[in-house]
């Protein structure tokens, strides 16, 4: 008699046979995504210098305006834990991959429909409302995605290569920086400031549709990742993630919030603020300040995967410890070198962001190493949308006043003082909560 497992044909035993993800498939749907998440949610910072104030808080004086569009701003990330929380549920529960959709499709969706809003000429007072419910539902959708990007990276990654696998979803910080003030400088060079403010500023949120397009046909492509299979195989999955992570890790959550704060203080002073500041202040165009600033997120980039070849040789903590201390001395110098002229500018972003990138190409993974798998969803965006809150939801707001009530100099002094917190922390944390 033939033995039953000999007589399967070579298409019967493929189809027994779990489908892998390559790791160019791996790295460029955890890439795509977050690509288009901070496209989105970078096209809405800019215009919230740019356009905001003017047509959907025109009652106000200028600061008074740019301060409430900072407010609607500073919306996203306290919704970002709840998205952390209920995409974290089901990215822990039914899989990194059909949460990784919904987090897209969520975010993509409250991005195309702020650019059809009406303003506050149009319906008065429900302009706002509508464009802070809007900027709510960006917020829901990115704080389930950057978590399940990293995961999809890491729980993919070789031994010995997460840092470097949970990079590539870090870089899509830096590209969607570049697409969203790309976009926007170009539609300031060919049409005049009055068509711009007419229409021209819903270009780019009406066509990130196209973007999300392809993030979702490259996400469908993909398969469950093998660390959560195993979770699955061996019934690992909790009832309530939030509920464990709360019970058995509080200490990681604590610690991992405040490793981040330096991370996230940084990059809205280099971007939302500096642009504000520069333009209305410091008497830069918002085109020569574009360039500046995508001069700057070049680095950034640059810098995001050096830091994982770095962090996989010598340690995530070490890392971050010693950007951490260049971020609090970079606190020391920015003010003078940001009005400084143009070169002053230029040298100011290249090593604010160049700084950025240091920091925050090892921190995803850094963020998630301390959870098992059956909550690393939940857990690894839920300590990066806390630090959220307490790093980024109000530094352009916070900045701005210290700016105008004392000095630049004391934005230096804000950035220094956050940088001292992430470094008790990341001296508290031990190398295997970190680099585990």
């Amino acid at each position: 008699m033939t033995d039953a497992t000999t007589s399967l044909s070579p298409k019967d035993s493929a189809l027994q046979t779990p489908a892998v993800n390559s790791p160019a498939r791996v790295l460029f749907a955890s890439l795509v995504g977050t690509t288009i998440e901070f496209f989105d949610f970078y096209v809405y910072a800019t215009a919230a210098v740019l356009v905001f104030p003017h047509l959907f808080f025109p009652t106000s004086d200028p600061t008074s305006a740019m301060l409430q569009s900072f407010a609607t701003f500073s919306i996203a990330f306290f919704a970002r834990p709840f998205g952390a929380v209920i995409f974290g549920h089901f990215g822990d529960k039914v899989g990194r991959k059909a949460t990784l959709v919904a987090a897209l499709m969520t975010m993509g969706i409250s991005t195309v429909v702020i650019g059809l809003l009406p303003t506050y000429a149009s319906i008065g007072v429900a302009a706002p409302l509508l464009l802070a419910l809007c900027r709510f539902g960006q917020g829901l959708g990115l704080g389930g995605e950057w978590g399940g990007a990293v995961l999809l990276a890491t729980e993919n990654a070789p031994e010995g290569k997460r840092t470097w696998y949970a990079m590539f979803p870090q870089l899509g910080a830096p590209i969607g920086f570049i697409l969203s003030a790309g976009t926007f400088l170009i539609l300031g060079e060919v049409m005049t400031d009055e068509a711009f403010l007419a229409w021209g500023w819903r270009v780019p949120f009406i066509a990130s549709i196209l973007l999300v397009i392809v993030g979702l046909y490259v996400r469908l492509k993909i398969t469950e990742t093998p660390e959560f299979q195993k979770a699955i195989d061996k019934h690992e999955r909790v009832q309530v993630p939030i509920a464990q992570i709360l019970r058995f890790h509080k200490r990681s959550l604590v610690l991992g919030t405040f490793v981040a704060l330096a991370t996230f203080v940084l990059f809205y002073l280099m971007t939302v603020f500096s642009l504000s500041w520069g333009t209305a202040k410091l008497g830069y165009s918002r085109e020569q300040f574009l360039v500046v600033q995508m001069t700057g997120v070049v680095f950034f980039g640059l810098m995001i995967p050096v830091s994982g070849i770095l962090s996989d040789r010598y340690g995530r903590r070490l890392v971050l410890i010693i950007t951490t201390i260049g971020i609090g001395a970079f606190g020391l110098v920015m003010a003078p070198l940001m009005a400084g002229g143009l070169g002053g500018a230029f040298l100011f972003s290249i090593l604010g962001l160049g700084l950025m990138g240091l920091t925050y190409g090892p921190i995803g993974a850094a963020l998630a190493a301390p959870f098992p798998t059956s909550v690393r969803y939940t857990g690894a965006s839920m300590t990066f949308n806390l630090a959220g809150i307490f790093g980024a939801s109000l530094a352009p707001y916070i900045a701005t006043w210290l700016a105008t009530n004392y000095s630049l100099d004391h934005v230096g002094y804000y950035l220094l003082g956050a940088a001292a917190i992430t470094l008790v922390c990341l001296v508290l944390s031990t190398e295997e909560e970190v680099s585990a």
